[in-house]
């Protein structure tokens, strides 16, 4: 094998490449998983060129049906996240800490709430100190007891001087804020780990793992949360997720998923970001209506049992967030599940000083998230290995997350780009023909009435704000409306491309390594 395992759970669980497989047969066949998404994705691409030059009629055909699936399934999500919208507000209004329950508790070892504790795992590469202070700024602002936190502040070795002298900020300023804080230091150049977040994380949950064995703490009375460095959560977080968790029917079971709002430097971030972050949280908030096909993304939590059970997370992958859903979900044999919380925190939009950096960054974090596909090869392959799982469950979430990564690479050069094509591909004589004649008018039609829905986005934009900086004024405002025209040319160059490179990569075995994203604050 060329990766490390615990001897006590299935090799399978911890693969993150077919290289790690030594075995022919086995090798051949997570290859060919690792080579679907990206051949699909091609295939619909240049298939529908072929289609345009030979069969015109039938390329067009398929092009004004796909573009009206899209704006009824734009229209359908936009009522999840209407629906989303209010009840995050509702949520926040809550006092969670007031309403937590009094009895029956799950599992067995908790007597009260307050025996639950939290351990809050932020990974830190080179962000500056300002970043990592309002992170913990935030941590103190929330209601939920400190003397119930374990807070771990998971430094990497190879980031420099820098982060030490930030570290050591840190430990002074926040010390005796909680019941334990910790700095763990993350070793370069491990064997068979992929250098970032999930390696990292892995490595101070390792740490923390000694500390509560020797505070006796019996794992399911602990909610890992997994934050980015820039997370500041809001001031009922921990209440909300004590609840979710002491309520929910199976808690060592399940992962909780707040809603990532990327709004703490947003009225900063130029315009490309901006509507990139806004996008970004309203694709999370419309999910949340969609629990059965809910996936971890980002910032989330867990039981610290279910952490420990499957061996903590892999070390070998990219998308680590997403992975250890799927390592949950093959390990307890379907029966896990993700729990929306319908709660905010509060992330960065991507935003350097230089704009022509911040729009790389935005494309190498796009591709990054795109890279999730590596999960599409990981979970088919378990599910030929865990025979277990109910057939329903399997084709629910791999249909949902297959056609996700097909569309999110295809469909906006379909729909802005290649809807066109036969007209340009398919000659005179199809031109003459009324559907040659009316495709492009039905096609700008139908994008006009979708254009109309970004007036609704903006609305949501502008709810979803923080306060407006004294430097801003209200014309401000005109801006964040007429900045969401720039959604086309953001979803070609900004969602689609990467999406199509990541998955290019891993279908030619050109593994993509972490890379984090540069965060800085004016």
């Amino acid at each position: 094998m060329g990766i490390m395992i615990n001897e006590n759970l299935p090799y399978w669980l911890f693969l993150g490449k077919a290289g790690d497989l030594s075995g022919v047969k086995e090798h051949t066949i997570y290859r060919i998983f690792e080579i679907l998404p990206g051949l699909f994705s091609w295939g619909t691409i240049f298939g529908l060129v072929a289609l345009s030059w030979l069969r015109p009629t039938w390329a067009a055909i398929f092009i004004i049906v796909f573009v009206l699936f899209w704006i009824s399934r734009t229209i359908y999500l936009s009522f999840h996240l209407r629906a989303g919208y209010r009840k995050m507000r509702a949520q926040e209004k809550i006092d969670w800490l007031s309403n937590l329950p009094t009895a029956n508790y799950q599992p067995s070892t908790i007597s009260s709430w307050r025996d639950i504790y939290h351990l809050i795992i932020l990974p830190m590469h080179k962000e500056p100190l300002e970043i990592i202070r309002d992170s913990f700024f935030a941590l103190m602002k929330t209601d939920y007891p400190k003397d119930r936190m374990i807070v771990i502040l998971a430094c990497e070795e190879s980031a420099g001087e820098e982060i030490k002298i930030t570290a050591e900020a840190i430990e002074k300023e926040f010390g005796g804020a909680f019941f334990k804080l910790m700095v763990t230091w993350h070793p370069l150049d491990i064997p068979g780990e992929i250098a970032g977040k999930g390696s990292n994380e892995t490595w101070a949950a390792k740490r923390a793992r000694q500390l509560i064995d020797e505070l006796a703490i019996p794992y399911g009375n602990i909610i890992v949360s997994s934050l980015d460095a820039d997370t500041a959560v809001f001031p009922k977080y921990f209440s909300c997720l004590t609840h979710h968790y002491l309520t929910c029917e199976k808690p060592t079971r399940t992962s909780f998923q707040p809603i990532p709002l990327f709004i703490n430097n947003i009225w900063q971030a130029p315009a490309f970001s901006r509507v990139f972050a806004f996008s970004s949280t309203f694709w999370h908030t419309m999910n949340q209506e969609r629990p059965e096909k809910l996936i971890t993304f980002s910032s989330h939590a867990m039981s610290f049992q279910a952490l420990v059970e499957v061996g903590f997370k892999q070390t070998n992958v990219v998308s680590d967030d997403s992975r250890i859903f799927w390592q949950c979900f093959l390990y307890y044999s379907g029966d896990y599940y993700v729990q929306p919380l319908y709660y905010p925190v509060a992330m960065d939009a991507n935003a350097v000083k230089s704009f022509k950096r911040t729009l790389i960054n935005l494309y190498k974090q796009q591709r990054r998230w795109a890279y999730g596909v590596a999960d599409i090869p990981y979970f088919l392959f378990g599910f030929i290995k865990n025979k277990k799982i109910p057939f329903g469950r399997k084709f629910s979430l791999g249909f949902e997350l297959i056609e996700g990564h097909w569309s999110w690479a295809t469909a906006s050069f379909l729909i802005f780009l290649l809807g066109w094509l036969p007209l340009l591909l398919g000659g005179q004589e199809f031109s003459q023909t009324l559907l040659g004649y009316n495709l492009p008018r039905t096609i700008s039609r139908i994008l006009t009435i979708a254009m109309a829905g970004l007036i609704s986005s903006a609305y949501f934009a502008i709810h979803t704000l923080p306060p407006r900086p004294p430097q801003y004024g209200k014309r401000k405002y005109i801006f964040l409306v007429a900045e969401w025209f720039l959604l086309p040319f953001i979803m070609i160059f900004f969602t689609a491309l990467p999406a199509l490179e990541a998955q290019t990569r891993l279908m030619l075995g050109k593994y993509m390594g972490f890379w984090a994203t540069p965060k800085i604050r004016d």
